[in-house]
């Protein structure tokens, strides 16, 4: 790194952190991309919790120190030429270094939401139709089953009804839940 060697010590302080900052960046990027991001940062010594703060990431992470980093020494790398009193600069530098990870907790929180919770409950198939997959016996004196569908995906579920005998491909409408496992049509 002989280059460095003749630059202003700050300078040269701003380099020796932007430089392998930019590589960890960098490398945590084509990870991400690649799929292998699931471990969100290091162990801490200490609690991160923000006691009632909804954030979807520990404040305190490897990913959130590079960002932070990053800020800190590019923006330092870009303005020293432009700012006289160093002071001025350092600070610029630090607020931008946080800035970056503010930023990077706005883009988590607005992707967070973009989540979609796909898990069945039963109580979606309430007030939606279903066909008849099994004959349903009259008066709930037994069971059959219907197909419905519920989040984009059919569920083979147990049905009675409190009507006369409904056949097979008939439709029905889910009007109640009884015992949380067992829905109660009636043909439309």
């Amino acid at each position: 790194m002989e280059i460095l060697d003749n630059l202003d010590p700050l300078l040269r302080a701003f380099w020796f952190v932007a430089i392998p900052t930019s590589l960890i960046f960098l490398i945590q990027t084509i990870m991400t991309f690649l799929g292998a991001d699931s471990y969100d940062g290091l162990e801490a010594d200490f609690t991160s919790d923000l006691s009632g703060a909804d954030a979807p990431f520990q404040l305190f992470s490897l990913r959130n120190l590079i960002n932070f980093l990053l800020g800190f020494s590019w923006t330092g790398i870009a303005f020293y030429e432009t700012f006289e009193n160093k002071m001025l600069l350092v600070g610029l530098a630090l607020f931008i270094g946080v800035l970056f990870v503010y930023l990077f907790l706005i883009i988590i929180r607005q992707v967070s939401k973009l989540a979609e919770d796909n898990s069945f409950r039963i109580t979606y198939t309430l007030h939606k139709t279903a066909e008849v997959y099994t004959p349903i016996p009259a008066q709930k004196s037994g069971k059959g089953k219907i197909m419905i569908s519920v989040n984009g995906s059919f569920h083979e579920l147990d049905a009675m009804t409190e009507q006369d005998r409904i056949p097979s491909g008939t439709v029905v409408k889910v009007i109640k839940i009884e015992n949380n496992n067992v829905l109660i049509v009636e043909s439309l």
